[in-house]
C-alpha cells in the first residue's frame, strides 16, 4: 500500500509543503519530529501533516511549535491493518476498536481523534467529521478540501502532480 505524506507550514504568511516519508517513524514523536524536521526554520508554528493511503483512509496530525500532536484519523479500525495508522494511537487521541475478522472494504469509516484540530483553520469539527463520513468523497477530496480551506490547496495539488 502506498503512502502520501506531506507536512504544511506557514512561512511568511504563505504555506507551504514538503513531502515526507514515514518509514522510520516508530512513534507519534518521530511523526512529530519528522515534521518538525521537514519545516525546518518554521518549525516553530503551525504544521499539518496530511497522509493518505490509497484512497482508503487519511490522517491528519497538527503540531504547534513543541506541543504534542493532534491526530484526527479518518477510520480507526485501519488502525489493525496500517502500521502507520497505528503510530497514531500513541497520541491517546484514538482509541483502537476491537478487532473484527474479515477483509474487504469497509463502509462508512469510524472517524476518531481530535476533530477540533482544524478549527481555527477553515474545517470546522462537524464539518470535518461531515467531510468523513460523506458519500462519494474520497480521503483524497477530503483532504484536498481541508487543504483548499487552510490556505494550502495549491501547494498539495502541486506535490500530488
Amino acid at each position: 500500500m502506498s503512502i502520501f505524506s506531506a507536512v504544511f507550514c506557514s512561512v511568511a504568511d504563505e504555506w507551504t509543503g514538503v513531502e515526507t516519508d514515514l518509514d522510520d517513524a516508530a512513534s507519534i514523536d518521530d511523526v512529530a519530529d519528522i515534521m518538525r524536521d521537514a519545516a525546518g526554520s518554521a518549525s516553530e508554528g503551525t504544521m499539518v501533516l496530511l497522509m493518505e493511503a490509497d484512497d482508503e483512509w487519511f490522517a491528519v496530525v497538527r503540531v504547534e511549535d513543541h506541543s504534542d500532536p493532534r491526530v484526527f484519523l479518518s477510520d480507526v479500525r485501519v488502525v489493525h491493518e496500517h502500521s502507520v495508522a497505528a503510530l497514531l494511537l500513541d497520541s491517546g487521541e484514538i482509541e483502537a476498536p476491537e478487532q473484527v475478522e474479515g477483509t474487504g472494504q469497509k463502509p462508512y469509516p469510524q472517524p476518531g481523534g481530535d476533530t477540533l484540530l482544524l478549527d481555527d483553520l477553515g474545517t470546522p469539527s462537524g464539518e470535518l467529521v461531515s467531510l468523513t463520513t460523506g458519500k462519494g468523497l474520497l480521503p483524497s477530496d477530503v483532504l484536498a478540501e481541508i487543504a483548499d480551506r487552510a490556505g494550502f490547496g495549491e501547494p498539495l495539488e502541486a506535490l500530488r502532480l
